[in-house]
């Protein structure tokens, strides 16, 4: 595994997903700073922010969660995208671009989270065949 958050590519993408969300806010009308581009970039940020958080817990069970938050943000995000391209706040190219992104990385970050969990139970599975193991006793005839 990786030695640090950043070399997680899950990471990285987030990161992408941060400035193409700060540029696409950009051109909102200034009545939303405080509304809807504040809500979506916030959502973005906590993306890659979560991601590292739960790398650097250490524990598996821990990182999990943090990737769960971080899906939750992404279906957030979504949903913001979604509000924006009906209030005609954004072209709909630019979002077809970020829903790639958002689905990217929710794959991306379920596969992680689902080897986090094979990880576990094969850990598991190796404490328990080692506990489980019975000692043959040796004879010298």
């Amino acid at each position: 595994m990786a030695r640090s958050f950043k070399e997680l590519d899950v990471w990285k993408k987030g990161i992408d997903l941060v400035v193409a969300i700060y540029k696409v806010t950009e051109t909102f009308p200034g009545h939303e700073a405080y509304g809807l581009t504040a809500q979506m970039r916030r959502c973005a940020i906590s993306v890659p922010s979560n991601i590292a958080e739960g790398f650097k817990r250490n524990r598996n069970k821990e990182f999990k969660y943090f990737l769960d938050i971080a899906m939750g943000s992404l279906a957030e995000l979504e949903t913001q995208l979604i509000i924006a391209e009906k209030l005609e706040l954004i072209d709909k190219s630019k979002c077809a671009y970020n829903y790639e992104l958002i689905d990217h990385l929710m794959r991306m970050a379920t596969n992680l989270s689902k080897s986090l969990t094979q990880d576990r139970i094969l850990r598991s599975t190796m404490h328990e065949a080692r506990s489980t193991r019975k000692v043959q006793p040796v004879f010298n005839v």
